[in-house]
């Protein structure tokens, strides 16, 4: 039973206005320490700063380990096999650290959020007592009056409802200083949930229906990061090509119109987007990656398999052929696109002959990179009950030759870069002293050496020398021509 209205109605308005102070007053009092461990996808990582976010305003400032945290949060994924597992196992070692830090005197606050604590809900409280908050991703807007109850001694709280309100509209701007802290790169999440039912995927139950936020709301909130220092933001959503969200002289806007709104935001370099399902890559997107401007030349499309009986069994709702003559489309409006996919094997009733059309699609596309999973049962989706489960030492097999058929054309897309001057954003500092490593427009890691420390977070014009399999080697081009 969900226990989502506990901090409803008129016997907590105090607490709520207690709760509800300016960051400044919060300063005034011990500012408390929370700490966020993030699984899975970069969804959960845009959840995450924006928990951390809300958090800010009510004293409570991010930490890199449990131990120095007054609040730790797991926030989980539920794509990958035992991710709840792994959950679990972690929970273990956080109630040790709980109790050692109860005999000191401390009070330490355990959360799980995210799919793991949607699908699992109170089934996280039985096997683990220890855990004083459960909640899902559309309730984190709450945390702060979750966690001021947790902090009063009240009982554990569950919250796994599907909430009417939009959680977005309820939460604080980014935080100029965190997002300083998090670098020149950022996620943004402008579309969540998933309406399509892949016969594999647990989003549909753990994330909802399929939501869109307004445009004018993201691109407030674009222009905040942009303010704190950010330089190229991914646009997130489960389905991210599905977004229709209001436009602001009405009606509903495509992606590619939210991707020319936010283009027109001054020191915003470079915009990327994912994930795309192949139904909703409709013409005008198609026409955007053809345009000129800052949507780079890189265009992550899951295809899962390449063999029509498998993609219906999989409810994925496109043909091969489908797929090819999309393939084809957008590379005719962006001729020098790196195309990215992903990939199940082992799929239940995936025979020789479903593989070999799989490895036969990604010799055809000849993908810039993809990632590529050995199929495992979800609890609660259709495919975990399907007969013909495929034995774990075939799905290894078939996923070692599809990673080298994979492998070999990402290897052949870097070294064909070599020569090419590309700009680079530098995002990270390298291992040796004067180095800094950036993306390419195709999202390549490109490392470089003797850069001066002023180009951190700008975008540098670089010659690639070395094409290797998961990165480039280049030199600045403004120091080679000053050389020359």
């Amino acid at each position: 039973m969900s226990d989502s209205n506990v901090l409803e109605g008129p016997a907590n308005a105090a607490m709520r206005e207690t709760l509800s102070v300016p960051e400044d007053a919060a300063v005034a009092v011990r500012r408390k320490k929370i700490h966020i461990k993030t699984y899975g996808c970069q969804m959960n990582v845009y959840d995450t700063n924006r928990m951390t976010d809300a958090m800010a305003p009510h004293g409570y400032d991010e930490v890199d380990t449990p131990e120095q945290a007054d609040v730790v949060i797991l926030n989980t994924c539920h794509i990958r096999e035992r991710a709840a597992e792994k959950v679990y196992s972690e929970l273990g070692r956080l109630r040790k650290m709980k109790d050692a830090r109860a005999v000191e005197g401390d009070r330490v606050i355990i959360g799980v959020a995210g799919c793991v604590a949607q699908a699992e809900g109170d089934e996280i409280r039985r096997r683990a007592p220890t855990v004083d908050l459960v909640f899902g991703p559309q309730t984190y807007h709450r945390l702060p009056d979750m966690i001021a109850r947790a902090g009063n001694g009240g009982p554990a709280l569950v919250d796994t409802e599907f909430p009417a309100e939009d959680k977005f509209g309820h939460l604080p701007a980014p935080r100029r200083k965190q997002t300083l802290a998090r670098g020149v790169t950022a996620f943004l999440t402008v579309q969540e949930g998933c309406d399509k039912f892949c016969t594999f995927c647990v989003v549909p139950y753990t994330r909802g229906a399929e939501f869109s936020r307004p445009v004018a709301r993201i691109v407030g909130e674009a222009r905040d990061l942009v303010a704190a220092g950010v330089r190229e933001i991914t646009l997130l959503g489960q389905n991210v090509n599905a977004y229709h969200g209001d436009a602001p002289h009405g009606g509903a806007s495509t992606l590619g119109g939210l991707i020319r709104a936010l283009a027109e935001i001054e020191g915003l370099e470079r915009l990327r987007f994912t994930t795309s399902h192949p139904r909703d890559m409709d013409d005008d997107l198609i026409a955007a990656h053809g345009e000129p401007g800052k949507l780079m030349p890189y265009l992550h499309l899951p295809v899962q398999s390449g063999s029509d009986r498998i993609l219906d069994a999989m409810n994925r709702q496109h043909t091969v052929s489908f797929y090819l003559d999309l393939i084809g489309r957008i590379r005719a409006a962006r001729p020098d696109i790196a195309l990215s996919s992903d990939f199940i094997v082992g799929f239940p009733g995936e025979t020789d002959d479903d593989f070999e059309a799989t490895i036969d699609l990604a010799r055809k596309v000849r993908f810039a990179q993809a990632y590529s999973f050995k199929y495992s049962p979800r609890p609660g989706t259709p495919a975990a009950g399907e007969a013909g489960q495929v034995p774990e030492d075939v799905k290894a097999e078939r996923l070692a030759r599809l990673q080298a058929v994979i492998n070999e054309g990402q290897l052949a897309f870097n070294e064909a870069c070599v020569g090419r001057v590309l700009p680079v954003l530098f995002d990270r500092r390298g291992r040796h002293e004067a180095q800094l490593i950036g993306r390419s427009p195709y999202l390549q890691s490109v490392h470089v050496e003797n850069v001066p420390e002023q180009l951190f977070g700008k975008l540098s014009d670089v010659i690639i020398e070395e094409g290797h399999a998961n990165s480039l080697k280049g030199r600045l081009a403004q120091a080679a021509g000053q050389e020359d």
